[in-house]
C-alpha cells in the first residue's frame, strides 16, 4: 500500500517508471537463510474463514489462534512477508469487503521455501497495433482482460491472464476475415465484458516474477521484462 502510494505521487508529477514485483530482504542468521515474518491478525465473517484460511495457507501461513464472537472470526496466523506481499485484494473479494486485516513484522526466521501466489498465467500481446472487439471478444473466454477496444498494445505488453495457468502469447488486433459467403450466426452482435482496469496497487498485485509495471502519467500498463517470445525462451533455458 504505502509503496502504490510512492508511486502514485510520482506518476502525479510526472515521472515514467518501470516497477518489478516487491522482493523481501533475506539474510543468513547462524548459518541459516532467513527471511522476515509477520504476525497477521484478520477479522472476517463466518462464512469467509474458511476461503481466507485456505488462501493464507498457501501463503505458509500458520495459523496460531482462532476465536469466534456474535458471527465475526478473529484469527491469527505467522507469515513470512513475502506471502503477504500482494494479498490485500484477495482479501477484499474473498471476504466481500467486510473483513479487516493487520499485520506487525515480529523479526526473522528460517525460509520458508517456495510460495505460489499465482494460480493464473498471463496472456501477452505478440503483436502491436490496436485491439479490436472481434479478436478480444475470443481471448477474454480464455481469461480476464486488462484492455478494451481499441486499446493500443505493444508486443509483449501483458493484455490479460489465464484462468488455466498457462502462458499464452495472443494476437489481439486480429479482426473477423472478410469474405462474400454470409453464414449462420456470422453478424452476431459481439459482447466484451468490462475489462479488468489496472491500477499502481491491483497491477503490483497481479504482477509475475517476469513482468514489469510499467506508469505512466496517462497509463498504468504490465508488461514482460523481455518483450519477444523468443527472448523468453532464451531466458527460461539460461536459468
Amino acid at each position: 500500500m504505502h509503496l502504490a502510494v510512492l508511486l502514485e505521487n510520482m506518476r502525479r508529477e510526472g515521472f515514467e517508471m518501470q516497477v518489478s514485483q516487491p522482493e523481501v530482504i533475506i539474510k543468513e542468521i547462524d548459518g541459516k537463510k532467513s527471511e522476515p515474518y509477520e504476525e497477521l491478525v484478520v477479522d472476517v465473517p463466518m462464512e469467509s474463514s474458511g476461503a481466507v484460511i485456505e488462501k493464507i495457507g498457501k501463503r505458509r501461513g500458520l495459523l496460531k489462534d482462532m476465536q469466534e464472537k456474535e458471527g465475526i472470526a478473529r484469527i491469527i496466523f505467522d507469515i513470512p512477508t513475502r506471502g503477504l506481499l500482494g494479498y490485500r485484494g484477495e482479501f477484499v473479494i474473498d471476504t466481500k469487503g467486510e473483513g479487516i486485516m493487520s499485520s506487525r513484522v515480529t523479526g526473522f526466521r528460517e525460509y520458508a521455501g517456495v510460495i505460489s501466489k499465482r494460480e493464473y498465467g498471463s496472456m501477452s500481446s505478440m503483436i502491436s497495433g490496436k485491439a479490436v472487439a472481434f479478436a478480444l471478444a475470443n481471448l477474454q473466454e480464455r481469461g480476464i482482460l486488462y484492455i478494451g477496444h481499441g486499446t493500443e498494445v505493444y508486443e509483449g505488453m501483458v493484455i490479460g491472464n489465464v484462468l488455466k495457468g498457462e502462458e499464452m502469447s495472443v494476437n489481439p488486433i486480429k479482426g473477423k476475415q472478410l469474405t462474400n459467403m454470409r453464414a449462420s450466426g456470422t453478424d452476431d452482435a459481439i459482447v466484451l465484458k468490462p475489462a479488468f482496469t489496472l491500477s499502481i496497487e491491483r497491477g503490483l498485485e497481479v504482477m509475475s516474477n517476469d513482468e514489469y509495471l510499467e506508469i505512466t502519467p496517462l497509463s498504468v500498463r504490465l508488461r514482460k521484462k523481455y518483450l519477444t517470445e523468443l527472448d523468453r525462451v532464451k531466458a527460461q533455458r539460461d536459468k
